[in-house]
């Protein structure tokens, strides 16, 4: 006789935490075990006694759906109607088989806010998913811990090695993190083989259309979606769709939201994964030619002002770009500042946050992608302000503001574990310079500008200026001989310097009796003493001898530009008590120098 049983409980697995239509939803997303009714309760975390929800939590029904590769099911809920500034907890389930508590906090739902950008977690690149997932672990803790506030987790794609690994995403979804500040995924070309991508996440305002998939919708994922948060309209390109029109559907696409959605949106910020203006390995591929061919101008006119791309596992940040080429030809590379101005679009360019995989950078080959006229060097290419690799974990922070974007690269790792790549030797060099340079610390900025959409610049030049006017030559009273005595002389002189830096120096260029007054074919027996003071520069306090061509004296230095400083020159002559002095005049002619190494 076999007894019967008690079913077991459906359990929840990989629960995130996305982004929903607005900011006041948010998506949970979850695997479960079973496909009995389950949900998400949520509360105000205020509401919670000895960690256990109220009667009255708020209880949102979930969809649950097959696993199509992986079996079990898949289940989502729309957290909606949730109130601005408020700390909430939640759970997956039902009763007698809820998940663990987690909790996130709304901020207000309008003004400025902060957003993180990752770059390729890739889990599995590296051959080794543990320490490809601490490498993520590690950023996701790095980067939260420097940004509190930070209020969205956005993706650039490829979250895994292999899309239907779920070890790997398991892996990927091991923080906690992941289920307290909502994720904007982005599909890469890593995830769209499977259904795991779309089975993990479900996104707001999806377009599943044919035209975005880059195979079969029942074997593959993909999709282009929306969404506005706090005032920005985020759009998620599927751009492992664009081959047979594929773009030029993408671009109906973002056409279409943005008319429906630009009153609401003071910035338009795209994403998608594979980098058009690519710096590394992916730079030329076929694809991406294609790309730059059919996006830049679209994107140009629909103003938009961000553009946010992975796939190459390096860092860049584009001039700003209008119609494919650069739109101010005035702006210089790595300007802490940029005046978009319409049609102007900034592409960035995410490095790994895991650590699994790096790419390094590719030497620009002249043509449809050359190198940049401003590169005396011919490495970086022409469309990117910057362009960087040093083998180590980093994340892109972009701030928002009404009037502007300040974006930012910001190292959260080191040459130090967790960093797979170099753990197992997938690269042969760590830091900045090509490794001739230590890892810089955690924390530390890469690269960092602001993005002005309204601003219209103006300009002046300064040139370069190294003035020095020397007053009335300086004259000594009588030497009188026999009698010990210093003698001071001062003159005066009057600087300019448009330059970082500045140094007057004073040298005695004779061959004869250097650093002496001569007499014809006589000299004192002690050396010239000469010291300088001004109120912007800084002297020594002493005499020193005067030296030669070769060994000139340093009078005064400037630490930055100065306009008519006002300098005293002053000489003191030694005549010892037994120092033979020949009747006449003693003199020698200096030449006094200001001189720069930052002009």
């Amino acid at each position: 006789m076999t007894g019967a049983s008690a079913q077991s409980p459906v359990t929840s697995t990989d629960i995130t935490l996305t982004v929903g239509a607005n900011a006041a939803q948010r998506v949970v997303s979850w695997y479960a075990s079973g496909n009995g009714a389950q949900s998400v309760q949520v509360a105000p975390t205020s509401q919670l006694v000895n960690g256990e929800f109220p009667a009255n939590a708020t209880t949102y029904p979930a969809t649950l759906a097959a696993n199509t590769v992986n079996g079990g099911y898949n289940g989502h809920a729309t957290l909606d109607g949730l109130q601005e500034d408020t700390a909430y907890s939640y759970r997956v389930g039902s009763d007698g088989a809820w998940s663990s508590t987690y909790a996130f906090k709304t901020r207000k739902f309008s003004g400025n806010f902060d957003f993180l950008f990752f770059g390729d977690p890739q889990i599995g690149s590296s051959g080794n998913t543990a320490k490809d997932g601490a490498g993520w672990q590690d950023t996701l803790d790095v980067s939260l811990a420097a940004n509190p506030d930070s209020e969205l987790l956005v993706s650039g794609g490829d979250q895994v090695e292999t899309a239907n690994t779920e070890s790997q995403w398991d892996a990927y979804f091991a923080s906690d993190k992941l289920r307290q500040v909502p994720t904007a995924p982005t599909i890469g070309n890593h995830d769209v083989g499977g259904k795991a991508y779309e089975q993990h996440f479900w996104t707001p305002n999806t377009d599943r259309s044919t035209s975005f998939y880059q195979g079969s919708a029942a074997t593959q994922s993909g999709g282009d979606y929306w969404y506005i948060f706090k005032g920005v309209l985020f759009i998620h390109l599927n751009s492992n769709a664009y081959a047979n029109g594929a773009d030029a559907a993408h671009i109906a696409y973002v056409t279409s939201v943005v008319q429906a959605h630009k009153a609401e949106a003071k910035h338009i910020v795209l994403v998608y994964h594979h980098a058009i203006y690519s710096p590394a390995d992916h730079a030329n591929d076929s694809d991406n030619k294609q790309r730059r061919i059919d996006f830049p101008t679209a994107f140009s006119n629909l103003g938009v002002d961000l553009v946010l791309q992975g796939h190459d596992h390096s860092y860049s940040r584009s001039y700003s770009i209008k119609n494919g080429q650069k739109a101010n030809t005035s702006e210089q590379p790595g300007a802490t500042e940029v005046s978009a101005g319409p049609g102007g679009v900034i592409y960035v360019t995410a490095n790994s946050a895991s650590g699994s995989k790096y790419y390094d950078l590719t030497t620009p080959v002249a043509g449809e992608y050359g190198p940049d006229p401003l590169d005396p060097t011919g490495k970086r290419h022409y469309a990117n302000s910057v362009e960087n690799q040093e083998h180590v974990r980093t994340y892109v922070k972009v701030g928002v503001k009404d009037d502007s974007l300040t974006v930012q690269e910001i190292r959260s790792g080191t040459c130090a574990a967790p960093n797979a790549a170099v753990e197992l030797g997938k690269v042969s060099w760590c830091g900045p310079n090509s490794g001739a340079t230590p890892a810089q610390p955690v924390g530390s900025i890469v690269d960092k500008t602001v993005i002005y959409r309204n601003a219209a610049p103006v300009s002046g030049t300064v040139p370069s200026t190294l003035s020095l006017k020397l007053d009335t030559p300086p004259t000594f009273s009588a030497f009188t001989p026999g009698v010990a005595n210093d003698y001071v002389a001062s003159m005066t002189a009057n600087v300019v310097s448009s330059a970082g830096d500045g140094v007057l120096t004073v040298a005695d260029p004779s061959d004869a009796a250097v650093g002496r007054l001569v007499n014809g074919s006589y000299s004192l027996a002690s050396a010239l003493q000469a010291k300088a003071s001004s109120p912007n520069g800084a002297g020594a306090s002493a005499f020193a001898p005067v030296g030669g061509s070769t060994t000139p004296t340093s009078l005064l230095s400037y630490s930055g530009p100065v306009s008519n400083d006002p300098v005293t020159v002053q000489f003191q002559q030694h005549i010892g008590a037994n120092d033979p002095l020949r009747t006449g005049k003693y003199s020698k002619t200096l030449v006094f120098t200001l001189s720069t190494t930052s002009p």
